[in-house]
C-alpha cells in the first residue's frame, strides 16, 4: 500500500484532527505518551501509528 502525503501530520493537523488543543499535544509528546517524531525543530506524527495509539488507549 502506498502512503500518500497527507499521512504525516503535523502539530497543527494532529491537534485538530485528535480535537484537541495544542498545548495539551505538545504536553504529550513532552511525556512521551503519544508516537512522535522531531525532525529539525518540528515535530511530525506518522496518521497510522496515531491511529493504532488511539485503539491502545483506554
Amino acid at each position: 500500500m502506498a502512503k500518500k502525503p497527507g499521512d504525516v501530520l503535523t502539530i497543527e493537523e494532529l491537534a485538530a484532527y485528535l480535537k484537541i488543543p495544542k498545548s495539551t499535544l505538545y504536553k504529550l509528546v513532552r511525556e512521551g505518551k503519544i508516537p512522535s517524531q522531531k525532525v529539525g525543530r518540528h515535530w511530525r506524527f506518522l496518521k497510522d501509528a496515531i491511529d493504532e495509539w488511539l485503539k491502545r488507549q483506554k
